[in-house]
């Protein structure tokens, strides 16, 4: 029994072929996952997995007692990720091996392609958590849903009406550019915070903490985001980002209603097509986690989970398979529509500073030559 002890939540996924296209994960990429897991549960390695995907995105979650970056788990991870590319190279999917961008694990899959959430968490009686699965956008798509969560009255009437998140939250972000970060603390530097993470694609919340008087630990962590910039990695185009997060609720944080929230407004991210578009992400069931439109518009699915006192996974609930997300889904669709009438005009193409990564230079360097001085 691990109630009051740590355990381990890692979020582990990696696009490593398409079918057909950017569309969906192949069943047997799933199978063959789900095969190698259950033998590292076997053997004690895993305490529980669970196997899925958002898009082209196949999806690991996984809880354990061995820590934040366990050479143990990522290795598995990236084992994993290597015999479902070897599935997806005998079926001939798109892309086979996309987001593995090195030819070897060195002990820790961070800088290798796949992205990463994970959180080390001292296990409450009850641990209701969310994990967030995206397509088609960046990193940065999570900071306004992860800030509301966990800094907007407006959106958490927590904030304002329970003595246990009264004091707020501290959120740690990271300059993806300069490899930085700091800690701010809401509500006091609340307009810090927004000064950065409004410029998504630099500034990124990667986790959120309690402050000090609270009935969690001001250094575990209650939301994680993964960060991995691809383009950083391999130092060109490569794929979207497709991040992932894993948020705790209920108990002095968010409320699970308070948690999706945030995603009942289809916000503007960047990411979509050829990931140089900018589009509406829309909250769905992870049946509808199939984009097509234009290679979208971009998805989210939230997978609700009861960690029980034996560290398994119980769930998960599809949380966005509700009729009360329609009209986000309608008004996704209608911002879809305007912004795809641009064409290749901003804002619906991202600005040149954010294409400098995508392949449009190479179009720039064919045309270099012709320009001539003013």
């Amino acid at each position: 029994m691990y109630v009051g002890k740590k355990i381990t939540v890692s979020v582990i996924k990696a696009d490593v072929g398409g079918w057909p296209g950017h569309h969906k994960v192949h069943p047997a990429l799933m199978e063959r996952a789900k095969e190698l897991l259950s033998m590292a549960k076997e053997k004690g390695t895993l305490i529980d997995f669970y196997v899925t995907y958002c898009g082209d995105d196949l999806q690991l979650i996984m809880t354990h007692t061995k820590g934040v970056d366990s050479e143990e788990i990522h290795g598995l991870a990236w084992d994993t990720f290597k015999e479902a590319t070897e599935v997806a190279k005998e079926l001939g999917l798109y892309g086979a091996g996309q987001d593995l961008l090195k030819d070897a694990f060195s002990g820790n899959i961070r800088g290798m392609g796949p992205g990463i959430a994970e959180m080390e968490i001292t296990l409450r009686k009850s641990e209701p958590i969310v994990t967030f699965h995206m397509d088609k956008t960046e990193p940065g798509a999570f900071n306004l849903p992860i800030f509301r969560m966990f800094g907007d009255p407006f959106n958490t009437a927590g904030l304002v009406i329970d003595p246990h998140m009264h004091m707020g939250f501290r959120f740690e972000v990271w300059d993806i550019k300069e490899h930085k970060k700091v800690i701010l603390n809401s509500p006091e530097e609340l307009y810090d915070i927004l000064a950065l993470i409004g410029a998504k694609s630099r500034y990124v919340i990667k986790h959120v903490f309690p402050k000090e008087g609270h009935r969690i630990s001001k250094d575990e962590p209650v939301a994680v985001i993964s960060t991995e910039k691809l383009y950083e990695i391999a130092g060109e185009y490569v794929g979207k980002d497709d991040p992932v997060a894993i948020v705790r609720a209920q108990s002095g944080l968010p409320a699970l209603g308070e948690v999706l929230e945030p995603f009942a407004f289809p916000h503007l991210v960047s990411g979509w097509m050829r990931g140089s578009h900018n589009g509406p992400i829309i909250p769905v069931p992870l049946k509808y986690a199939t984009p097509s439109r234009f290679d979208g518009p971009p998805r989210v699915v939230a997978l609700g989970w009861q960690i029980n006192r034996d560290g398994k996974l119980i769930g998960p609930v599809d949380l966005f398979d509700d009729v009360a997300f329609d009209d986000a889904r309608r008004k996704a669709l209608e911002i879809a529509d305007y912004m795809r009438r641009h064409g290749p005009f901003e804002p619906h193409r991202l600005p040149m500073e954010e294409m400098e990564y995508t392949t449009l230079p190479g179009i720039l360097k064919r045309l270099a030559d012709r320009f001539k001085q003013l």
